[in-house]
């Protein structure tokens, strides 16, 4: 069987729909790893979605120390999408000193920063199910809390994500503080290493290093052909 790598980033899954003969020889890349449109975690590879400035690469920051961080919770963005919308509904823009939910940031505040001062970052889906605030998260020293229906998380063949995230279903959402606030400090402060230590594997380089997210998604490619060449065997 010749195989394809073929990588996508918003609309890979509907594309792959226009040839399907083509499309059963593809290795696909995604951003969009969404299991109910035709995502097959043993074939295809779920990429993180990183944002950047246009003339440089992301930045990566341990930010706040975990003692420092006044914030139980934090998100910012758009209200598109059903679980972003349940979301505000319960949370949005409230006083509330714990989880921050703004639409538009309050003047004088810092997306970046926030981040930063945040001990859980809230990664909801919007139109799709993969969103760059996961990652960002990750890069800002902030326990993701990844709230998606039909997410495949990226390289979770090598990364174990309940170890460094904590992840609330869309029916959950009106329990976040509570479920948050019962997770034990020295909890916390594990999965608060643990972001570090996956840091490297969500960093892009110039030239790539050992572990970084080219090697990521190289590994995962790999790891899709062995698939495929063993249930051909087979």
């Amino acid at each position: 069987m010749n195989l394809t790598l073929y990588s996508y980033i918003r609309q890979g899954p509907f594309v792959s729909r226009g040839n399907p003969k083509l499309f059963n020889n593809f290795i696909r890349v995604l951003c969009n790893a969404n299991s109910s449109e035709g995502f097959a975690p043993y074939r295809d590879v779920s990429m993180s979605e990183i944002n950047g400035p246009s003339d440089s690469i992301p930045i990566v920051s341990s930010g706040q120390p975990p003692y420092n961080r006044s914030i139980l919770a934090y998100f910012s963005g758009g209200k598109h999408g059903f679980i972003r919308k349940r979301l505000f509904q319960y949370w949005g823009n409230k006083e509330d000193n714990d989880i921050k939910v703004y639409h538009y940031l309050p003047k004088g505040e810092n997306y970046t920063e926030l981040f930063g001062k945040s001990k859980y970052c809230l990664c909801p889906s919007g139109y799709e199910v993969a969103t760059s605030r996961l990652i960002e998260a990750i890069q800002m020293g902030c326990v993701p809390v990844v709230i998606k229906d039909h997410y495949v998380l990226p390289y979770s063949d090598v990364l174990d994500w309940t170890q460094f995230s904590v992840q609330v279903s869309v029916d959950k959402i009106p329990e976040l503080k509570r479920i948050l606030q019962e997770i034990p400090f020295s909890k916390y402060l594990e999965m608060h290493k643990k972001v570090i230590e996956v840091q490297r594997h969500f960093m892009v380089n110039l030239p790539a290093k050992h572990f970084d997210v080219l090697h990521m998604i190289l590994h995962s490619v790999w790891l899709r052909r062995l698939n495929v060449k063993l249930n051909s065997v087979n």
